[in-house]
């Protein structure tokens, strides 16, 4: 079952900010939500390193015409400092079931690792 506490509740606030478009074009704002060790295996199959990343997001001047719509958003604290979350979103009907480890580094909760895999929209949820 989830658990909701305080670091729980922390990197989901952080994993949020992650989906806002002004936060994504912003070299500090999204550096300070980063690992310096983050790893991504994006929904198109590519992998991303923290460098790789910043650079596309902070680079990409097109504001997002709409959100990501965000659902069955859970976590687990896994030890002090290792939260997993688990998600979907929706964009423009592109959907992805979601997976983020977030690290307690350097005084504050870190993207460590994400991994977002397409799914059909037709799949029903599981449990």
């Amino acid at each position: 079952m989830p658990e909701r506490n305080h670091a729980v509740d922390a990197a989901i606030e952080r994993e949020l900010s992650l989906l806002d478009a002004e936060v994504r074009r912003s070299p500090t704002r999204l550096g300070a939500l980063l690992h310096p060790e983050f790893t991504e295996f994006g929904a198109s199959g590519r992998r991303w390193d923290r460098a790789s990343i910043m650079e596309t997001l902070t680079g990409d001047s097109e504001p997002r015409v709409r959100p990501f719509t965000i659902s069955r958003m859970k976590g687990v604290q896994l030890a002090p400092d290792v939260v997993h979350l688990t998600f979907d979103t929706d964009y423009n009907g592109r959907r992805a079931h979601r997976s983020s480890l977030w690290r307690y580094t350097e005084g504050s909760w870190r993207l460590y690792f994400h991994q977002a895999t397409p799914f059909d929209g037709d799949e029903k949820p599981a449990g």
